[in-house]
């Protein structure tokens, strides 16, 4: 075996194996904000007791804590000084994926031919890959598993350009207030803020692997939406959101583009960082 289908085989291998435990067991920060619930009791805090359940009993059997085990949301961000083949790690990432899915018990939920027929690819993917230039000469790889009860409650918003961080802040609640239950609250949001509709909407999801610039409106965002008191399950009470993640960018200055990433209590994800030479 030559030495590049020795390193695709081994960068796969590392992809199926961060996979397959993002199924299974939460990062610790996720954890982290799901064990601080202290819900108001009844309805709210049976739901809660039977997510911490449902955790336990997914990383106890070796099994994904959802049934929706998500389409592969990937980024690629690549050090200006890295010596990595854009090729490569495009094989790495789609043989990491379908191995994932083969191996740990992943539910096949891609079709081709979206508006069509909408048969079943039987393997999961094609993952959704987006990449980008960083400092530095790493390759991060960051998946999100995207499960669509939250996805389908996912929105953009085009605003005035006069609308301001008070529009920025009712338009993230009204998507919320659209949404309800249905993506099975307490949730996780990401917010993109700027640059064109689309580059607002892939925000929405970077800003789940990045520091939030602006704190001050990602606290805002949150009391404001845990005012809607949707609640655990969509059964009222507190908290509907446990985290508010927001990224921004220059945009045109007749626009204002609002988007909103919704994940569920289950917000699987991952990062694997490789270093010079590793892929």
């Amino acid at each position: 075996m030559d030495q590049d289908r020795v390193t695709l085989f081994k960068t796969a291998e590392r992809i199926k194996e961060e996979l397959i435990k993002a199924s299974r067991v939460l990062p610790q920060d996720v954890q982290a904000l799901i064990d601080k619930v202290n819900p108001e009791g009844g309805k709210a805090e049976s739901v809660m007791n039977a997510i911490r359940q449902n955790l336990i009993q997914a990383e106890k059997q070796n099994l994904p804590m959802c049934q929706d085990t998500g389409a592969f949301w990937c980024l690629v961000r690549i050090g200006r000084s890295s010596d990595a083949l854009l090729a490569n790690i495009e094989k790495a990432v789609i043989e990491g994926a379908r191995l994932a899915a083969e191996e740990g018990y992943f539910r096949k939920s891609i079709v081709n031919d979206p508006y069509g027929e909408r048969k079943n690819t039987g393997t999961n993917l094609p993952p959704f890959i987006y990449y980008e230039l960083a400092d530095g000469d790493a390759v991060d790889v960051s998946f999100l598993m995207k499960g669509f009860g939250s996805e389908n409650c996912s929105s953009l918003r085009m605003l005035n350009p006069t609308a301001g961080e008070d529009g920025v802040v009712n338009a993230v609640v009204e998507m919320m207030k659209s949404a309800g239950g249905k993506p099975c609250p307490p949730v996780f949001l990401g917010v993109g803020v700027g640059g064109t509709m689309d580059r607002a909407a892939f925000l929405s999801k970077k800003a789940f692997f990045e520091e939030t610039a602006d704190s001050a409106l990602s606290e805002r965002i949150l009391e404001k939406v845990n005012e809607l008191r949707i609640g655990p399950g969509g059964l009222g009470g507190f908290p509907t959101a446990l985290s508010v993640s927001v990224l921004s960018e220059p945009t045109h200055i007749a626009g204002l583009p609002v988007a909103l990433t919704v994940n569920c209590w289950a917000e699987r994800k991952c990062s694997i960082r490789f270093e010079r030479g590793e892929i």
